[in-house]
């Protein structure tokens, strides 16, 4: 069935798409620009706290334990957490990948319904810090620094408040223009970096079967890992369509009638 961008949704559907453009472009000049590379990095480790804070919460809805949640200064995480079952260990380490996709569909759901953009913002904020302060920092403190080095839960803390207080900066000094754009930035940021992710997940997987939630999934299992990253694939591609459809457009119903030249 045909769709069409509403009329209403045209300002925000423009934003949506300078925001894309903007994203990628810096993500491409980037690799050869590291001065471009320090605006697209904390970009990309808000993406990573919001991937391990999925997993965090998949740990937690399924009855297990969170021992620690780090962020490395290469943008990667990881989260140690005690807990038996292979529907729990399908749900956490499936939550990193789709949580991420499913946190910038939101965004965009947020955005077109015309809620505040101020108020996701402040959000976004309070849960990079609640991350950060919980199971970044008092989760390793109470095991004892059993899973994770000093050095890891520094650079983690570091980084998680940076990014709460920049966030929380932006919430409350940008007037609504740039609060939206910001916004429609972070939900660009999280469906981009899941997509890129996944597709690094995949080389990974098949190149070198390295660790990996994929790999956890098949120990679970038994479905090869690969599988299970196409899997994702197919559910954030699907998300990410959804999202964007409640954003921006609307069916054409049978009744009109479109003219063209």
């Amino acid at each position: 069935m045909p769709y069409r961008v509403v009329k209403e949704a045209e300002p925000q559907f423009k934003l949506l798409l300078v925001a894309t453009i903007v994203s990628i472009v810096l993500w491409v000049i980037s690799s050869y620009l590291p001065v471009v590379g320090l605006v697209v990095y904390p970009l990309q480790l808000f993406a990573t706290f919001i991937h391990e804070g999925a997993h965090v919460l998949a740990t937690l809805l399924t009855g297990n334990s969170v021992q620690s949640l780090t962020v490395s200064s290469d943008g990667s995480g990881a989260v140690w957490s005690q807990g038996t079952g292979s529907f729990s260990q399908l749900l956490i380490s499936s939550a990193g990948y789709l949580g991420t996709t499913l946190y910038g569909a939101l965004l965009l759901a947020w955005m077109r319904f015309g809620y505040p953009s101020r108020i996701a913002l402040f959000f976004s904020a309070g849960f990079v810090f609640a991350m950060t302060v919980v199971f970044g920092l008092l989760a390793p403190v109470v095991n004892f620094f059993s899973t994770v080095t000093l050095g890891s839960v520094f650079f983690t803390v570091f980084a998680g408040l940076v990014l709460a207080v920049g966030l929380g900066l932006v919430a409350y000094f940008s007037n609504a223009k740039w609060a939206n754009f910001a916004l429609a930035f972070l939900a660009v940021q999280c469906l981009l970096n899941a997509i890129f992710s996944l597709t690094d997940l995949l080389l990974i997987t098949t190149m070198t079967g390295g660790h990996s939630d994929a790999v956890n999934m098949a120990a679970a299992t038994g479905i090869p890992a690969v599988v299970w990253v196409l899997i994702w694939f197919g559910i954030s591609i699907l998300m990410i369509s959804v999202g964007l459809r409640i954003y921006s457009v609307s069916k054409i119903r049978k009744s009109e009638t479109v003219f063209e030249d």
